[in-house]
């Protein structure tokens, strides 16, 4: 048996943050810290981050996502076999986001998280697609939401704090979400993972997990190290492709797209000048959308699909990575 990619759609909020706001937020809540104009956007490449509307969840957004795709593949919510709901964001500690996510689209089916930061999208598809494979179910809706707008420091004590929340103010909210269906020809047809868990803490939101205390000033925001995380992407990404390549026989002209996560435009132009993959084979969604985390890579195929960059029979590879933690490839083909 094999596994296709049925459809995908992308939600993004319609409000819009510039870089002159948040540092201007920044500024306006943080007493004795003022952040040098222009140096979110010179440090991050990023122009504008898309805001969920106030007490709009990660559900709505996956919601939003799921609808919109079911409404194409003229599908309805009960004919689903499996829901995943695969993100950095959730709307509660408990239960699974996934029965919220269920319950507003009027699924009746199983339901369970995955949760891996930004790869978090790219492992629920290896998972539906591996229950798909076993025969457990035929079709699954792999989708996610993200939030991240709700985990960023605006009170900053100085530039080390500021540098050390920098990763906060690249964050955007965005939903998506994938159809995966059993197949009688090949679709998904590679894929690998691979992580170095010593590097668990290269970014992290702390304060919501038993092994934290809690603290009101330091936690519950995103903190990371931006150079750490840019040398894993030479480190990470370049020896997993090229072993995926080599296994399948492809190079990679062999491929009309390649879905990248992207987290800056600095990062980004690492991977490219590391990886060898042309320009020309990406979608470039960092400057304009942000960081959406677990969405990028949906986002970039729906957006691929509706510019008319890929369709029937091209081959799309997805390139994942997690905090400089997780690194997850997966070639597919689409279906003709």
């Amino acid at each position: 048996m094999h596994v296709a990619i049925g459809g995908v759609a992308a939600h993004l909020p319609p409000t819009l943050v510039a870089d002159d706001e948040i540092e201007a937020r920044i500024a306006r809540e943080s007493p004795g810290f003022r952040p040098r104009p222009g140096a979110i956007g010179k440090l991050s490449g990023i122009r504008t981050r898309h805001r969920a509307a106030p007490g709009e969840p990660a559900s709505d957004l996956a919601v939003a996502a799921a609808a919109k795709l079911l409404s194409g593949s003229g599908l309805g919510a009960h004919e689903l076999d499996l829901l995943v709901f695969a993100s950095a964001s959730q709307d509660l500690v408990e239960p699974a986001t996934a029965h919220v996510v269920a319950a507003k689209l009027g699924a009746s089916c199983p339901v369970f998280d995955v949760k891996n930061a930004c790869n978090s999208f790219l492992n629920g598809m290896q998972v539906a697609e591996a229950l798909i494979r076993s025969g457990q179910y035929r079709r699954v809706l792999v989708c996610t939401g993200e939030t991240g707008s709700r985990v960023v420091r605006w009170r900053v004590a100085d530039r080390a704090q500021f540098v050390d929340s920098l990763a906060g103010y690249t964050l955007s909210d965005a939903g998506a979400a994938m159809l995966l269906e059993a197949s009688p020809v090949p679709g998904i047809f590679h894929r690998e993972f691979s992580a170095d868990s010593s590097c668990w803490d290269v970014s992290s939101i702390p304060g919501h997990g038993g092994a934290n205390s809690r603290n009101p000033v330091t936690d519950g925001y995103l903190r990371g190290n931006g150079r750490t995380l840019m040398e894993s992407v030479v480190r990470g990404i370049r020896p997993q492709l090229d072993a995926a390549l080599a296994s399948t026989g492809l190079s990679r002209e062999d491929f009309a797209l390649f879905c990248v996560h992207q987290v800056g435009v600095p990062h980004l132009r690492v991977f490219l000048d590391s990886s060898g993959v042309p320009e020309d084979k990406l979608v470039v969604t960092i400057a304009d959308h942000g960081n959406v985390a677990s969405c990028s890579l949906p986002l970039q195929l729906s957006l691929a699909i509706e510019a008319g960059r890929c369709g029937p029979g091209d081959k799309v590879a997805f390139i994942g990575l997690a905090g400089g933690v997780s690194v997850g490839t997966l070639f597919a083909e689409l279906p003709s």
